[in-house]
């Protein structure tokens, strides 16, 4: 195990070099085994059963963090029950000119405009073909290329690539960074994709039987009605749950105002109220059964309890990460454990829709 001083010590070296650079460095560390491990005992009342998956725990590293598919089994020796990587195309794109990823420490946000900058479906095969029988949930988060012709057949080439691989897809339509990409949450191009994507998932079922979730990921940048559209068109095409939210390309309330002009996704904590209440205002839309995975702001126990609170089955995160380093994952497990037993319950689902009515009534 490293030394505390010396994870601080690289904190302070990542927080010195542009962002971008930082997340090069920290992936790198990843795979070098210099991260320290999780020593935290696992908590059997943090675990459950979504969407047919077992989780050792409710929190998952959202995509963005490994784009490629370098890091899963290191992510999961830091405490994380789940990772999802990605956003990952049919084909290698670099992504926007750089600078594109911007730190506010002051408000512990981020913004990127990256533009799903990856090495494309062959490179990420290669490396989950590499890990197979290891075992841990990896989700692949699958998308479109910018210049694509066919933006829903690309999603399709995704799963029919990954299918035999990954333990869940999370059909990405809500990034700001691509021209264009959230359009595909409107009613109809919604309903076409949901509905190709869920035939070619079928049609390359395994023969075990293992149907491979299907999870939409919304952003948090919706009215009403739009909420409305999606929760009908997720229930009626048999999709299998949601994650809220994607970044926001609002700038409300942000101290440092000058940064907040950057164009592109602003995530971390300044998005936390916005993505919760959406989280909220969808759970009540599609019932208390559908999966729900909440992220945008977490940070601590506390709120990664209160997404579940609002509704969440589970949580991610990533940009706050950047701020507390690779020691959070545990930090969180332990304070939820803390707070279940402050309430005197024996599992998150004691909790979860607690407070769904009261973040659903919040206006938009």
């Amino acid at each position: 195990m490293i030394p505390m001083f010396l994870e601080r010590l690289g904190m302070k070296l990542l927080l010195s070099v542009d962002a971008e650079t930082a997340h090069g460095l920290s992936i790198t560390a990843m795979k070098m085994g210099l991260v320290p491990a999780c020593r935290i005992p696992p908590d059997p009342r943090l675990s459950q059963t979504v969407a047919g998956l077992a989780f050792p725990n409710p929190l998952g590293m959202a995509a963005g963090y490994d784009k490629n598919c370098e890091v899963p089994d290191a992510l999961f020796s830091i405490g994380f029950g789940f990772a999802e990587a990605g956003t990952v195309t049919p084909r290698p794109q670099p992504g926007n000119p750089k600078p594109r990823i911007f730190r506010l420490p002051a408000d512990r946000g981020v913004i990127n405009r990256l533009g799903f900058n990856n090495e494309g479906h062959a490179a990420c095969l290669a490396r989950m073909e590499a890990r197979r029988g290891k075992g841990g949930i990896v989700g692949i988060n699958i998308g479109a290329n910018k210049d694509s012709e066919d933006r829903v057949a690309d999603y399709v080439k995704g799963i029919v690539t990954f299918s035999h691989l990954a333990s869940y897809f999370t059909i990405n339509v809500s990034s700001p960074n691509t021209p264009g990409l959230r359009n595909l949450q409107s009613r109809q191009s919604l309903a076409e994709l949901l509905t190709r994507a869920r035939d070619a998932r079928n049609s390359t079922a395994s023969g075990d039987g293992r149907t491979v979730p299907l999870f939409l990921k919304v952003a948090p940048d919706l009215s009403e009605q739009e909420l409305d559209d999606i929760a009908g068109e997720v229930l009626d095409k048999g999709t299998e749950g949601l994650i809220v939210s994607n970044t926001t390309l609002a700038r409300d309330g942000l101290m440092d105002a000058e940064t907040g002009k950057q164009a592109g996704g602003l995530s971390g904590r300044p998005v936390f109220e916005r993505s919760t209440t959406v989280l909220a205002k969808l759970r009540r839309r599609v019932g208390p059964d559908l999966p729900i995975i909440g992220v945008g702001g977490v940070e601590n126990g506390e709120t990664a309890m209160e997404k579940i609170r609002a509704g969440a089955d589970l949580v991610q995160l990533y940009s706050c990460m950047i701020y507390s380093g690779p020691g959070l994952p545990a930090k969180i497990l332990r304070e939820m454990s803390a707070i279940l037993d402050l309430d005197g319950v024996t599992s998150l689902g004691d909790l979860k829709g607690s407070t769904t009515d009261q973040w659903a009534s919040r206006p938009l």
